[in-house]
């Protein structure tokens, strides 16, 4: 089968690494998007588990089962056929044979999951993402002779404990190789420029470049008056391309924040995303105010935009989700609140591909995206500040109203 693939001088530099027999105890393949480390990744997993012992364990791991399944087990039964089943129900599969484990490590409860393993063999994609905790565990259950542990990564924040603890840890078993966006020889160069001109500032430097750096400075520094239409240019884009569908983020004030609703509409193709209106109190008088308020925001906005479709709420505040139900006709959702920095690079890709637009009558939004800047007191995560000196809450309900649609906007 392997003789049949088509491979870039990179993939075919990594797979000599297995016919040579120089893979390490641990194997990390990092890099920039789109570059082929998973591709080449799962291959090499894939045959290096078809040489190993049958009578073995073996384990595949993500941050959550879905995204294991979209990036590495549904990719890996196209690619094998027959020799690679799962069953994502029972979290188990079998890859030629080898009965193979599959588990999420979303939180740090995740390595309980794990404990008691013997474990031959381990694939772990977006390895960043997992929790220190179930990585260190899942170390210590590869305890077979011979065992072995595949990953993937985009890089980070230098400081971050894969790069810090693993990769700059000269004393360790360890295989780094990285990949960049110019190794995968098999994507159109158009759709390479493309890619390149929807991420900016750090996440340049990570997705693209394929570096390990720090975020500093503003979020979205590319956002600027391009982005911003007059009530008369809305209407004319509007007009030549309608909105498909427009959804309703909330989130709600507290001590010292504001309560803010953000309408956001979507139109044909998921092609362009268009902020339409804001609601925005910092008063914050008492919960009956908050929901009139609402039903009133959401009554005019479903007559200037019938396309408003849904109503997705901060989770927080479960009794003010329920009488929002009551309150109107539309459907009142919990938002999915993904972290937040997959939200902030979901707005920077819109922004730098020039598809995010904001109504003039949204001040609160405008600021909100102008103002947002990284937390410098936090060198060892990517934080967004968040002391009170930044519009935070209009930035979280445009947020819950985009997130659910990352699917549609970039095509995964």
């Amino acid at each position: 089968m392997i003789k049949n693939m088509m491979f870039s001088p990179k993939q075919a530099e990594a797979l000599l690494l297995l016919k040579s027999g120089r893979l390490r105890r641990i194997n990390i393949f990092e890099g920039s998007v789109r570059s082929g480390k998973t591709y080449i990744s799962m291959i090499l997993w894939a045959f290096w588990v078809a040489g190993s012992p049958k009578e073995r364990s073996y384990l595949m791991a993500a941050k959550t089962l879905a995204t294991l399944k979209r990036n590495v087990l549904e990719p890996l039964s196209e690619l094998l056929g027959g020799g690679f089943t799962y069953s994502l129900g029972k979290k188990d599969g079998q890859l030629f044979g080898r009965r193979i484990y599959l588990e999420g490590a979303s939180n740090a409860l995740s390595e309980n999951k794990i404990r008691g393993m013997t474990l031959m063999g381990a694939y772990c994609d977006e390895l960043t993402l997992f929790g220190e905790d179930f990585f260190t565990m899942l170390l210590s259950r590869l305890s077979e002779d011979g065992a072995k542990l595949f990953a993937t990564t985009n890089p980070d924040c230098p400081a971050h404990w894969v790069k810090k603890d693993y990769l700059d840890n000269k004393s360790l078993d360890l295989l780094s190789m990285k990949f960049t966006l110019t190794d995968n020889v098999f994507l159109p160069s158009k759709y390479v420029e493309a890619l390149k001109k929807e991420f900016c500032g750090v996440f340049y430097d990570r997705y693209i470049l394929g570096e390990w750096v720090a975020a500093e400075g503003r979020i979205y520094g590319d956002f600027s008056s391009a982005c911003v239409l007059t009530s008369r240019e809305l209407e004319q884009r509007l007009s030549e391309k309608p909105l498909i569908r427009s959804v309703i983020g909330v989130d709600y004030g507290g001590s010292g924040s504001a309560s803010a609703f953000v309408h956001v509409g979507f139109d044909e193709g998921f092609r362009n995303v268009y902020v339409l209106s804001e609601f925005y109190d910092k008063r914050n008088r008492s919960a009956e105010c908050l929901i009139n308020s609402f039903a009133e925001y959401v009554g005019r906005e479903t007559e200037r935009f019938p396309r408003l479709s849904a109503v997705y709420c901060d989770s927080a505040e479960q009794l003010l989700v329920k009488s929002f139900r009551g309150a109107v006709r539309a459907e009142v959702l919990n938002a999915k609140k993904k972290p937040i920095n997959t939200r902030i690079n979901m707005l920077n890709r819109l922004i730098s591909a020039g598809r995010f637009f904001v109504s003039e009558d949204c001040p609160h939004v405008i600021e909100a995206i102008q103002s947002a800047v990284w937390d410098e007191r936090s060198p060892n995560k990517d934080i967004r500040l968040d002391n009170g000196t930044t519009n935070i809450d209009s930035l979280d309900a445009m947020e819950y109203a985009i997130e659910r649609f990352e699917n549609q906007l970039f095509g995964l």
